[in-house]
């Protein structure tokens, strides 16, 4: 269905409800190729939720939505559907929470179409409330990935610095390539170039030196899953950043909308961390680096204490904790 925030975007909305499938951007292909593929089955959006063709903890909300909705209007039974789509990635708590949101209602389809709609809304107030924390020409570090790709539209901890600079601040992003998958490199890099705003890749072990010689003004990442305490589960590296930014005096911001927050999980020790396949760490683009047989430990996130965490930028504005 059109989203009309984002009529006027240079970049098209990451999932769409078609009217009986679903249309989402294959974030693999970036930044190379930006191509659309049209899924019909729950079998296949499962595949390519594992497979990262789509990320980002408010796209997944939106993406375990439509799941359900496709599964209404194949006559599928929701709740197979509903188990099936919530193991895919159990730490993104908005993929549950899209779940659960399209099985309680009585249009699953409807409720799908709305939390697209509202997911673009909420992230473009999050970008002007955080346009309030970016300095004239501030020099922001970002990690991982947290723009549109990562939402239906707009972006979270991105979408702050597009609010700001269409705002006219002029900021200028470090981006961390963020391994093992690039999602820096080969996503967050192609959407600040996509958007017209100043962006400079660097090694994820760079930003503490950045930090170090004054070159980083603030920091902003997005958030998997935010427990009630506040304790923040991101991309792994997060955490090392929030250390970094604490000991060079450095703001450190958490960007999400506030179906991030996680009200049943009450501190970071309990959020399971999802472990993901080997050959992501020892292997690029197909080509393997480490010798044969060495084993990898690829924790796909890690927890950032709510002490590290500057304040939080939701929908709803920013604060200095979730309660």
């Amino acid at each position: 269905m059109p989203l009309p925030l984002l009529e006027d975007s240079p970049i098209p909305p990451t999932i769409e409800w078609m009217g009986g499938h679903i249309r989402l951007i294959d974030q693999r292909r970036l930044p190379e190729d930006l191509v659309l593929l049209e899924v019909h089955s729950i079998e296949k959006l499962c595949e390519l939720i594992f497979a990262l063709a789509i990320r980002g903890a408010p796209a997944l909300g939106a993406a375990g939505a439509m799941g359900v909705a496709l599964a209404s209007v194949q006559g599928r039974d929701l709740a197979e559907a509903a188990s099936l789509l919530k193991a895919t990635r159990p730490t993104a708590v908005n993929l549950a929470w899209g779940v659960d949101r399209a099985l309680a209602a009585a249009d699953p389809v409807a409720e799908a179409v709305r939390i697209a709609a509202d997911d673009v809304a909420a992230n473009q107030a999050i970008g002007g409330h955080g346009t309030a924390v970016v300095p004239d020409g501030a020099r922001v570090l970002t990690h991982c990935n947290t723009g549109s790709l990562a939402c239906v539209g707009w972006g979270t901890a991105l979408g702050v610095i597009r609010s700001a600079h269409e705002a006219g601040r002029q900021p200028s992003v470090w981006v961390d390539e963020t391994r093992p998958v690039l999602q820096g490199a080969r996503l967050t890099a192609w959407e600040l170039q996509q958007l017209g705003i100043p962006a400079t890749l660097v090694v994820d072990s760079m930003a503490g030196s950045l930090m170090a010689a004054g070159e980083v003004d603030l920091a902003i990442v997005g958030a998997d899953r935010i427990a009630a305490n506040g304790d923040v589960a991101n991309k792994i590296g997060t955490y090392s950043l929030a250390v970094l930014a604490r000991y060079h005096d450095v703001p450190f911001y958490v960007a999400a909308p506030t179906s991030t927050i996680d009200s049943a999980t009450p501190s970071g020790a309990r959020i399971v961390v999802e472990l993901r396949p080997d050959a992501e760490v020892v292997e690029i683009g197909g080509v393997r680096l480490a010798p044969e047989g060495v084993p990898a430990q690829n924790w796909a996130f890690d927890v950032t204490p709510t002490d590290l965490v500057t304040g939080y930028i939701t929908e709803e504005g920013i604060s200095t904790s979730v309660g």
